[in-house]
C-alpha cells in the first residue's frame, strides 16, 4: 500500500511535498554549499539596525555594519 493510496490526508500532502522537493533535498546532501552565512549577516544587520533606531546617519551605521564583520 503506498501513501497516495492510503486515503491519510497527512500522509498524502507529505507525499506530495517530497515528490515536489525531492531534487532540492538530494542536493543537500549532495552539495556542502549553503546560504548559511548570508542568513547569518542579514539577521545581525537586521538586529543591528533595530538596536539603532533613530540613528541619523547612515556613514556611521555603515561603519558599525563594517566593524560588526572586520
Amino acid at each position: 500500500m503506498s501513501t497516495e493510496n492510503s486515503g491519510l490526508n497527512r500522509y498524502i500532502k507529505c507525499s506530495e511535498i517530497m515528490r515536489k522537493w525531492i531534487n532540492s533535498i538530494t542536493n543537500a546532501f549532495d552539495y556542502s554549499c549553503t546560504n548559511g552565512f548570508t542568513e547569518y549577516s542579514n539577521n545581525k544587520i537586521n538586529v543591528l539596525k533595530r538596536n539603532a533606531y533613530g540613528f541619523r546617519n547612515f556613514r556611521r551605521f555603515r561603519n558599525m555594519i563594517l566593524h560588526m564583520f572586520a
